[in-house]
Protein backbone atom coordinates (compact mmCIF):
# COMPACT_ATOMS: atom_id res chain seq x y z
CA UNK A 1 0.00 0.00 0.00
CA UNK A 2 1.50 3.03 -0.64
CA UNK A 3 2.27 6.15 1.93
CA UNK A 4 1.98 9.64 1.38
CA UNK A 5 2.94 13.16 3.20
CA UNK A 6 0.39 15.89 2.09
CA UNK A 7 1.76 19.44 2.12
CA UNK A 8 -0.89 21.95 3.00
CA UNK A 9 0.86 25.32 0.90
CA UNK A 10 -1.31 28.43 2.03
CA UNK A 11 0.60 31.31 -0.10
CA UNK A 12 -0.46 35.24 -0.11
CA UNK A 13 -3.08 34.37 -3.14
CA UNK A 14 -3.98 30.87 -2.84
CA UNK A 15 -4.19 27.77 -1.42
CA UNK A 16 -2.73 24.83 -2.13
CA UNK A 17 -2.52 21.13 -1.27
CA UNK A 18 0.60 18.60 -2.60
CA UNK A 19 0.32 14.84 -2.11
CA UNK A 20 4.53 13.41 -2.19
CA UNK A 21 5.13 10.04 -1.95
CA UNK A 22 7.91 8.63 -0.58
CA UNK A 23 9.73 9.20 -3.42
CA UNK A 24 9.04 13.16 -2.82
CA UNK A 25 7.05 12.90 -6.07
CA UNK A 26 4.16 14.67 -6.26
CA UNK A 27 1.08 12.60 -6.19
CA UNK A 28 -1.87 14.72 -6.34
CA UNK A 29 -2.50 18.32 -5.64
CA UNK A 30 -5.29 20.83 -5.75
CA UNK A 31 -5.10 24.53 -5.67
CA UNK A 32 -7.64 27.87 -5.05
CA UNK A 33 -7.15 31.22 -5.27
CA UNK A 34 -8.13 33.43 -2.05
CA UNK A 35 -9.24 37.57 -1.87
CA UNK A 36 -7.29 40.35 -0.47
CA UNK A 37 -8.91 43.37 0.69
CA UNK A 38 -7.49 47.00 0.50
CA UNK A 39 -9.55 48.80 2.75
CA UNK A 40 -7.51 52.09 2.80
CA UNK A 41 -4.01 52.97 1.10
CA UNK A 42 -1.47 50.60 2.43
CA UNK A 43 -3.62 48.50 4.09
CA UNK A 44 -4.20 44.75 2.41
CA UNK A 45 -6.13 42.34 4.71
CA UNK A 46 -7.77 39.01 3.97
CA UNK A 47 -10.84 37.01 5.59
CA UNK A 48 -9.23 34.40 7.64
CA UNK A 49 -12.84 31.96 7.09
CA UNK A 50 -12.20 32.02 3.55
CA UNK A 51 -8.63 31.14 3.77
CA UNK A 52 -9.53 27.81 6.15
CA UNK A 53 -12.29 27.09 3.95
CA UNK A 54 -10.56 26.96 1.05
CA UNK A 55 -7.35 25.43 2.67
CA UNK A 56 -9.54 22.25 3.74
CA UNK A 57 -10.95 22.04 0.83
CA UNK A 58 -8.03 21.90 -1.50
CA UNK A 59 -6.29 19.43 1.22
CA UNK A 60 -9.48 17.40 0.77
CA UNK A 61 -9.22 17.58 -3.14
CA UNK A 62 -5.86 16.72 -3.08
CA UNK A 63 -6.10 13.19 -1.78
CA UNK A 64 -8.81 12.21 -3.46
CA UNK A 65 -9.20 8.69 -3.92
CA UNK A 66 -6.38 7.92 -1.31
CA UNK A 67 -7.43 6.26 2.01
CA UNK A 68 -7.14 8.03 5.24
CA UNK A 69 -4.81 5.18 6.27
CA UNK A 70 -2.34 6.05 3.58
CA UNK A 71 -1.01 9.73 4.92
CA UNK A 72 0.95 9.56 7.71
CA UNK A 73 1.30 13.15 8.35
CA UNK A 74 0.23 16.85 6.92
CA UNK A 75 2.89 19.34 7.01
CA UNK A 76 1.59 23.19 6.94
CA UNK A 77 4.04 26.04 5.29
CA UNK A 78 2.63 29.52 4.79
CA UNK A 79 2.80 32.90 4.46
CA UNK A 80 4.85 34.12 7.15
CA UNK A 81 3.66 37.77 9.01
CA UNK A 82 0.03 37.51 8.55
CA UNK A 83 -1.65 37.73 11.77
CA UNK A 84 -5.10 36.60 12.88
CA UNK A 85 -7.14 37.34 16.18
CA UNK A 86 -9.85 34.97 16.36
CA UNK A 87 -12.27 34.22 19.86
CA UNK A 88 -10.67 31.07 21.82
CA UNK A 89 -14.33 29.76 22.42
CA UNK A 90 -15.81 30.42 19.15
CA UNK A 91 -13.25 29.97 17.31
CA UNK A 92 -14.53 32.94 14.70
CA UNK A 93 -11.62 35.76 13.31
CA UNK A 94 -12.17 38.75 15.60
CA UNK A 95 -10.47 41.30 12.49
CA UNK A 96 -9.73 40.54 8.75
CA UNK A 97 -6.07 39.31 8.91
CA UNK A 98 -3.53 41.74 8.07
CA UNK A 99 -1.46 40.90 5.55
CA UNK A 100 2.42 40.83 5.61
CA UNK A 101 2.44 43.58 3.17
CA UNK A 102 0.28 45.76 5.27
CA UNK A 103 1.62 49.61 6.15
CA UNK A 104 -0.42 50.39 8.73
CA UNK A 105 1.95 50.51 11.44
CA UNK A 106 4.59 52.66 9.84
CA UNK A 107 3.81 55.41 12.18
CA UNK A 108 3.85 52.93 14.98
CA UNK A 109 7.14 51.29 14.01
CA UNK A 110 8.53 55.58 13.53
CA UNK A 111 7.35 56.20 17.24
CA UNK A 112 9.61 52.78 18.26
CA UNK A 113 12.45 53.84 16.73
CA UNK A 114 12.26 57.27 18.20
CA UNK A 115 12.08 56.03 21.60
CA UNK A 116 15.05 54.04 20.88
CA UNK A 117 13.89 50.38 20.04
CA UNK A 118 15.67 49.81 16.79
CA UNK A 119 18.54 48.06 18.79
CA UNK A 120 16.92 46.37 20.98
CA UNK A 121 14.78 44.77 18.65
CA UNK A 122 17.14 44.19 16.07
CA UNK A 123 19.47 42.16 18.92
CA UNK A 124 16.89 39.77 20.15
CA UNK A 125 15.09 38.97 17.53
CA UNK A 126 16.50 39.83 14.19
CA UNK A 127 14.69 41.58 12.37
CA UNK A 128 14.51 45.48 11.36
CA UNK A 129 11.73 47.54 13.07
CA UNK A 130 9.27 47.32 9.83
CA UNK A 131 5.68 46.86 9.43
CA UNK A 132 6.30 43.76 7.59
CA UNK A 133 6.43 41.84 10.76
CA UNK A 134 3.59 40.69 13.20
CA UNK A 135 4.28 42.07 16.07
CA UNK A 136 3.17 45.96 15.59
CA UNK A 137 0.38 44.72 13.94
CA UNK A 138 -1.20 42.68 16.73
CA UNK A 139 -0.48 45.97 18.85
CA UNK A 140 -2.65 48.19 16.34
CA UNK A 141 -5.44 45.56 16.95
CA UNK A 142 -5.58 45.52 20.33
CA UNK A 143 -5.10 49.55 20.41
CA UNK A 144 -7.29 49.95 17.68
CA UNK A 145 -10.48 47.57 17.65
CA UNK A 146 -12.65 47.55 20.65
CA UNK A 147 -13.37 44.81 22.56
CA UNK A 148 -10.38 42.60 21.81
CA UNK A 149 -7.80 43.85 24.47
CA UNK A 150 -10.25 42.71 26.70
CA UNK A 151 -10.98 39.28 25.14
CA UNK A 152 -7.22 38.95 25.36
CA UNK A 153 -6.62 39.66 28.92
CA UNK A 154 -9.37 37.83 29.98
CA UNK A 155 -7.88 34.51 28.00
CA UNK A 156 -10.85 34.75 25.18
CA UNK A 157 -8.64 36.04 22.17
CA UNK A 158 -6.03 34.12 20.54
CA UNK A 159 -3.41 35.16 17.84
CA UNK A 160 -0.97 33.39 15.65
CA UNK A 161 0.17 33.72 11.84
CA UNK A 162 -1.27 31.48 9.66
CA UNK A 163 0.04 28.50 10.56
CA UNK A 164 -1.18 28.90 14.24
CA UNK A 165 -5.01 29.92 12.76
CA UNK A 166 -5.05 26.29 10.57
CA UNK A 167 -3.39 24.17 13.29
CA UNK A 168 -6.26 25.37 15.14
CA UNK A 169 -8.35 24.57 13.20
CA UNK A 170 -7.62 21.09 11.73
CA UNK A 171 -7.45 20.67 15.54
CA UNK A 172 -10.70 21.75 16.32
CA UNK A 173 -9.39 24.45 19.14
CA UNK A 174 -6.98 21.44 20.46
CA UNK A 175 -3.57 23.65 19.27
CA UNK A 176 -2.45 26.87 19.91
CA UNK A 177 1.06 26.78 18.50
CA UNK A 178 3.21 27.68 15.90
CA UNK A 179 7.03 26.70 15.21
CA UNK A 180 10.03 28.38 15.79
CA UNK A 181 10.76 29.08 12.21
CA UNK A 182 7.12 31.48 11.97
CA UNK A 183 7.86 32.60 15.58
CA UNK A 184 10.74 34.04 14.51
CA UNK A 185 9.17 36.10 11.73
CA UNK A 186 6.51 37.91 14.37
CA UNK A 187 9.36 40.46 15.82
CA UNK A 188 8.16 39.09 19.51
CA UNK A 189 10.56 36.09 19.54
CA UNK A 190 13.90 36.11 21.04
CA UNK A 191 16.35 33.88 18.54
CA UNK A 192 18.37 33.63 21.28
CA UNK A 193 16.67 32.60 24.19
CA UNK A 194 14.11 31.02 22.12
CA UNK A 195 11.25 32.03 23.95
CA UNK A 196 8.35 35.05 23.17
CA UNK A 197 10.90 38.12 24.53
CA UNK A 198 9.09 39.50 28.11
CA UNK A 199 10.66 43.04 27.35
CA UNK A 200 9.33 43.77 23.62
CA UNK A 201 5.75 42.00 24.63
CA UNK A 202 5.40 44.67 27.41
CA UNK A 203 7.00 47.37 25.39
CA UNK A 204 4.15 46.86 23.01
CA UNK A 205 1.38 45.68 25.68
CA UNK A 206 0.98 42.19 23.99
CA UNK A 207 -0.50 39.64 26.86
CA UNK A 208 1.37 36.62 26.60
CA UNK A 209 -1.57 34.23 26.96
CA UNK A 210 -2.82 34.79 23.33
CA UNK A 211 0.50 33.73 21.50
CA UNK A 212 0.92 30.39 20.09
CA UNK A 213 3.18 27.45 21.94
CA UNK A 214 6.44 27.41 20.16
CA UNK A 215 7.33 24.23 19.18
CA UNK A 216 9.81 22.61 16.88
CA UNK A 217 9.75 22.32 12.87
CA UNK A 218 9.52 19.06 12.64
CA UNK A 219 7.53 16.42 15.01
CA UNK A 220 3.98 16.60 16.41
CA UNK A 221 1.70 19.58 17.04
CA UNK A 222 -1.73 17.77 16.62
CA UNK A 223 -4.13 15.78 14.94
CA UNK A 224 -6.72 16.40 12.95
CA UNK A 225 -9.78 13.92 12.13
CA UNK A 226 -10.95 16.91 8.92
CA UNK A 227 -10.02 14.94 6.43
CA UNK A 228 -12.17 12.11 7.08
CA UNK A 229 -13.56 9.71 3.88
CA UNK A 230 -13.36 12.57 1.87
CA UNK A 231 -9.56 11.14 1.10
CA UNK A 232 -10.96 8.37 -0.59
CA UNK A 233 -11.84 4.48 0.88
CA UNK A 234 -9.90 4.52 4.53
CA UNK A 235 -12.45 4.58 7.08
CA UNK A 236 -12.36 7.90 9.46
CA UNK A 237 -11.56 5.49 12.24
CA UNK A 238 -8.39 4.21 10.64
CA UNK A 239 -6.27 6.61 12.68
CA UNK A 240 -7.72 6.82 16.19
CA UNK A 241 -6.46 10.10 17.01
CA UNK A 242 -6.94 11.50 13.70
CA UNK A 243 -3.45 12.44 11.15
CA UNK A 244 -0.81 13.55 12.82
CA UNK A 245 0.37 17.76 12.05
CA UNK A 246 3.73 16.71 12.35
CA UNK A 247 5.77 19.98 10.14
CA UNK A 248 5.21 23.50 10.10
CA UNK A 249 7.47 26.14 8.67
CA UNK A 250 7.49 29.84 6.82
CA UNK A 251 6.96 29.55 2.91
CA UNK A 252 10.44 30.77 2.89
CA UNK A 253 12.45 28.67 5.19
CA UNK A 254 10.25 25.50 4.18
CA UNK A 255 11.65 25.89 0.70
CA UNK A 256 15.10 26.44 1.87
CA UNK A 257 14.88 23.07 3.47
CA UNK A 258 13.24 21.26 0.56
CA UNK A 259 16.05 22.45 -1.81
CA UNK A 260 18.17 20.09 0.54
CA UNK A 261 20.02 23.29 2.12
CA UNK A 262 20.87 21.65 4.93
CA UNK A 263 24.47 22.39 5.48
CA UNK A 264 25.96 25.21 6.73
CA UNK A 265 26.92 27.83 4.03
CA UNK A 266 23.86 26.47 1.55
CA UNK A 267 21.42 28.57 -0.36
CA UNK A 268 19.02 29.11 -2.41
CA UNK A 269 17.04 31.91 -4.12
CA UNK A 270 13.74 32.13 -5.10
CA UNK A 271 12.77 34.02 -8.22
CA UNK A 272 9.14 35.36 -8.31
CA UNK A 273 7.67 38.77 -8.94
CA UNK A 274 10.91 39.56 -6.42
CA UNK A 275 13.44 37.07 -4.82
CA UNK A 276 13.95 35.75 -1.51
CA UNK A 277 17.87 34.07 -0.84
CA UNK A 278 17.97 32.01 2.09
CA UNK A 279 21.80 31.20 3.31
CA UNK A 280 21.81 28.54 6.26
CA UNK A 281 24.52 29.84 8.29
CA UNK A 282 24.24 26.80 11.08
CA UNK A 283 23.71 26.83 14.68
CA UNK A 284 24.16 30.55 15.41
CA UNK A 285 22.75 33.41 14.21
CA UNK A 286 24.61 35.72 12.34
CA UNK A 287 24.12 39.67 13.41
CA UNK A 288 23.97 41.76 9.88
CA UNK A 289 24.76 45.62 10.00
CA UNK A 290 23.46 45.75 5.83
CA UNK A 291 20.40 45.29 6.33
CA UNK A 292 19.79 41.45 5.74
CA UNK A 293 17.14 39.24 8.34
CA UNK A 294 18.83 36.77 11.01
CA UNK A 295 16.18 34.30 11.18
CA UNK A 296 15.74 31.12 12.39
CA UNK A 297 15.50 28.22 9.24
CA UNK A 298 14.17 25.14 11.56
CA UNK A 299 14.77 23.46 14.95
CA UNK A 300 15.00 19.80 14.36
CA UNK A 301 16.03 17.20 16.98
CA UNK A 302 16.51 19.69 19.88
CA UNK A 303 18.71 21.68 17.74
CA UNK A 304 18.42 25.36 15.94
CA UNK A 305 19.59 26.60 12.58
CA UNK A 306 19.51 29.86 11.77
CA UNK A 307 19.75 31.82 8.39
CA UNK A 308 20.40 35.01 6.90
CA UNK A 309 17.50 36.28 4.42
CA UNK A 310 18.17 39.20 1.79
CA UNK A 311 15.47 40.30 -0.35
CA UNK A 312 15.18 41.83 -4.01
CA UNK A 313 11.80 43.80 -4.37
CA UNK A 314 11.86 43.47 -8.24
CA UNK A 315 12.84 40.74 -10.50
CA UNK A 316 10.09 38.78 -12.41
CA UNK A 317 7.73 41.81 -12.52
CA UNK A 318 10.38 43.92 -14.65
CA UNK A 319 9.88 40.98 -17.32
CA UNK A 320 5.70 41.94 -17.05
CA UNK A 321 6.56 45.85 -17.09
CA UNK A 322 8.27 44.91 -20.37
CA UNK A 323 5.47 43.02 -21.48
CA UNK A 324 2.50 45.28 -20.32
CA UNK A 325 4.43 48.49 -20.14
CA UNK A 326 6.44 48.77 -23.22
CA UNK A 327 5.54 45.76 -25.00
CA UNK A 328 8.80 44.82 -26.37
CA UNK A 329 7.83 41.06 -25.56
CA UNK A 330 4.21 38.93 -26.28
CA UNK A 331 5.00 36.95 -23.51
CA UNK A 332 7.75 36.76 -20.43
CA UNK A 333 8.92 33.52 -21.95
CA UNK A 334 10.19 35.05 -24.86
CA UNK A 335 12.52 37.01 -22.98
CA UNK A 336 14.97 34.89 -23.50
CA UNK A 337 15.60 34.33 -26.99
CA UNK A 338 15.22 37.94 -27.97
CA UNK A 339 18.26 38.65 -25.28
CA UNK A 340 20.07 35.63 -26.52
CA UNK A 341 20.14 37.06 -29.94
CA UNK A 342 23.00 40.05 -28.94
CA UNK A 343 25.72 39.06 -27.65
CA UNK A 344 25.86 41.01 -24.35
CA UNK A 345 23.74 44.33 -23.37
CA UNK A 346 26.59 46.80 -25.06
CA UNK A 347 27.05 48.56 -21.98
CA UNK A 348 23.01 49.12 -20.98
CA UNK A 349 22.28 48.48 -17.15
CA UNK A 350 18.63 48.35 -15.93
CA UNK A 351 18.37 49.53 -12.52
CA UNK A 352 14.39 47.96 -11.55
CA UNK A 353 13.45 50.11 -8.71
CA UNK A 354 10.19 51.05 -9.34
CA UNK A 355 9.40 50.45 -5.27
CA UNK A 356 12.95 51.33 -4.33
CA UNK A 357 16.04 49.14 -3.45
CA UNK A 358 16.21 46.35 -1.04
CA UNK A 359 18.73 44.91 0.30
CA UNK A 360 21.87 45.90 0.78
CA UNK A 361 20.70 49.08 -0.02
CA UNK A 362 17.52 49.65 1.79
CA UNK A 363 16.71 52.90 -0.29
CA UNK A 364 13.10 53.14 -0.59
CA UNK A 365 13.48 56.63 -2.89
CA UNK A 366 15.38 54.82 -5.17
CA UNK A 367 13.79 54.84 -8.78
CA UNK A 368 14.06 52.86 -12.14
CA UNK A 369 16.70 53.93 -14.68
CA UNK A 370 18.25 52.54 -18.13
CA UNK A 371 22.05 53.76 -17.90
CA UNK A 372 24.68 53.08 -20.97
CA UNK A 373 22.09 54.15 -23.89
CA UNK A 374 24.03 54.39 -27.14
CA UNK A 375 22.36 54.91 -30.60
CA UNK A 376 23.14 50.87 -31.43
CA UNK A 377 20.93 49.77 -28.29
CA UNK A 378 18.06 47.90 -29.21
CA UNK A 379 14.68 46.15 -27.74
CA UNK A 380 17.26 43.04 -27.51
CA UNK A 381 19.98 44.98 -25.43
CA UNK A 382 17.53 46.22 -22.73
CA UNK A 383 15.21 43.03 -22.58
CA UNK A 384 18.25 41.36 -21.85
CA UNK A 385 19.99 44.30 -19.73
CA UNK A 386 16.42 43.47 -17.49
CA UNK A 387 17.11 40.29 -16.83
CA UNK A 388 20.81 40.68 -16.21
CA UNK A 389 19.29 42.78 -12.96
CA UNK A 390 18.15 39.93 -11.89
CA UNK A 391 21.14 38.37 -11.27
CA UNK A 392 22.86 41.68 -10.59
CA UNK A 393 20.27 42.42 -7.25
CA UNK A 394 20.44 38.34 -6.50
CA UNK A 395 24.99 39.19 -6.81
CA UNK A 396 24.06 41.65 -4.51
CA UNK A 397 22.77 39.84 -1.35
CA UNK A 398 24.57 36.81 -2.17
CA UNK A 399 27.96 39.18 -1.75
CA UNK A 400 26.61 40.96 1.40
CA UNK A 401 25.78 37.33 2.87
CA UNK A 402 29.20 36.04 2.27
CA UNK A 403 30.57 39.21 3.73
CA UNK A 404 28.60 39.25 7.26
CA UNK A 405 28.97 35.62 7.76
CA UNK A 406 32.18 34.89 6.65
CA UNK A 407 30.97 31.74 5.11
CA UNK A 408 32.15 31.58 1.24
CA UNK A 409 29.15 30.50 -1.42
CA UNK A 410 29.03 26.74 -1.85
CA UNK A 411 26.72 26.85 -4.45
CA UNK A 412 23.15 28.40 -5.72
CA UNK A 413 20.05 26.28 -5.46
CA UNK A 414 17.18 28.27 -7.53
CA UNK A 415 13.04 27.34 -7.91
CA UNK A 416 10.45 30.02 -8.95
CA UNK A 417 9.51 30.98 -12.21
CA UNK A 418 11.99 32.12 -13.70
CA UNK A 419 14.46 29.72 -13.49
CA UNK A 420 13.13 28.18 -16.74
CA UNK A 421 15.30 30.66 -18.40
CA UNK A 422 18.57 29.44 -19.39
CA UNK A 423 20.65 32.54 -20.13
CA UNK A 424 19.80 34.20 -16.93
CA UNK A 425 20.72 30.95 -15.25
CA UNK A 426 24.01 30.55 -17.02
CA UNK A 427 24.65 34.66 -16.11
CA UNK A 428 23.71 33.97 -12.82
CA UNK A 429 26.42 31.47 -12.35
CA UNK A 430 28.98 33.71 -14.07
CA UNK A 431 28.28 36.67 -12.05
CA UNK A 432 28.51 35.01 -8.99
CA UNK A 433 31.60 32.23 -10.26
CA UNK A 434 29.36 29.95 -8.54
CA UNK A 435 27.63 26.79 -9.57
CA UNK A 436 23.84 27.56 -9.55
CA UNK A 437 21.73 24.06 -9.43
CA UNK A 438 17.78 23.93 -10.65
CA UNK A 439 15.98 20.58 -9.31
CA UNK A 440 13.28 18.60 -10.84
CA UNK A 441 10.80 19.55 -8.56
CA UNK A 442 10.21 23.49 -8.63
CA UNK A 443 7.34 22.95 -5.61
CA UNK A 444 10.19 23.09 -2.57
CA UNK A 445 7.89 24.89 -0.45
CA UNK A 446 5.26 22.78 -0.63
CA UNK A 447 8.26 19.59 -0.41
CA UNK A 448 9.58 21.43 2.34
CA UNK A 449 6.94 21.19 4.44
CA UNK A 450 6.26 18.02 3.68
CA UNK A 451 9.79 17.05 4.49
CA UNK A 452 9.79 17.88 7.89
CA UNK A 453 6.74 16.40 8.67
CA UNK A 454 8.00 13.19 7.16
CA UNK A 455 10.97 13.23 9.80
CA UNK A 456 8.33 14.01 12.68
CA UNK A 457 6.83 10.64 11.82
CA UNK A 458 9.98 8.52 10.97
CA UNK A 459 8.30 8.30 7.24
CA UNK A 460 12.12 9.35 6.18
CA UNK A 461 15.09 8.45 8.06
CA UNK A 462 16.76 11.53 8.19
CA UNK A 463 18.87 13.97 6.14
CA UNK A 464 20.74 11.75 4.61
CA UNK A 465 18.04 10.19 3.13
CA UNK A 466 16.32 13.27 1.96
CA UNK A 467 19.55 14.52 0.19
CA UNK A 468 19.09 11.14 -1.97
CA UNK A 469 15.63 12.09 -2.82
CA UNK A 470 16.54 15.38 -4.32
CA UNK A 471 16.91 15.15 -8.27
CA UNK A 472 18.73 17.32 -10.04
CA UNK A 473 17.71 19.01 -13.66
CA UNK A 474 20.78 21.02 -14.47
CA UNK A 475 23.35 22.59 -12.91
CA UNK A 476 25.42 25.98 -14.71
CA UNK A 477 28.63 26.77 -14.16
CA UNK A 478 30.57 29.26 -14.13
CA UNK A 479 32.32 30.04 -17.66
CA UNK A 480 33.58 33.54 -17.42
CA UNK A 481 36.88 34.50 -15.75
CA UNK A 482 37.05 36.44 -12.46
CA UNK A 483 38.37 39.84 -14.66
CA UNK A 484 34.88 39.86 -17.11
CA UNK A 485 32.92 39.44 -13.69
CA UNK A 486 34.65 42.73 -12.00
CA UNK A 487 34.24 44.09 -15.01
CA UNK A 488 30.70 43.90 -15.21
CA UNK A 489 30.11 44.18 -11.61
CA UNK A 490 31.46 47.33 -11.58
CA UNK A 491 29.39 48.92 -14.40
CA UNK A 492 26.59 47.62 -12.23
CA UNK A 493 27.44 48.96 -9.09
CA UNK A 494 28.67 52.31 -10.74
CA UNK A 495 24.83 52.14 -12.17
CA UNK A 496 23.30 51.36 -8.80
CA UNK A 497 25.26 54.33 -7.03
CA UNK A 498 23.20 56.99 -8.96
CA UNK A 499 20.38 56.57 -7.10
CA UNK A 500 22.08 56.20 -4.04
Amino acid sequence: MERYILALDEGTTSCRAILFDEQGRAAGSAQQEFASIFPQAGWVEQDANEIWRKQLQVMRDAAAGVGVEQIRAIGITNQRETLVVWDAQTGEPLHPAIVWQCRRTSALCESLKADGWEDEVRARTGLLLDPYFSGTKLKWLLDAVPGIREQAEQGRALAGTIDSWLIWKLTEGAVHATDVSNASRTMLYNIHTLEWDADILAKLGIPAAMLPEVKPSSGIFGYTRLLGDAAGGGAAGSQSAGIPIAGVAGDQQAALFGQGCFDTGMAKNTYGTGCFLLKNTGGAPVASAKGLLTTIAWQIDGRTTYALEGSVFTAGSVMQWLRDGLGLIAHAADSEALAASVADTLGVYFVPAFTGLGTPYWNADARGMITGLTRGATSAHLVRAALESIAYQTADVLNTMTEESGLPLRELRVDGGAVANGLLMQFQADLLGASVIRPVLLETTALGAAYLAGLGVGFWSGMDELRGLWALDRTFEPELDEAWRDDVYGGWKKAVGYQL
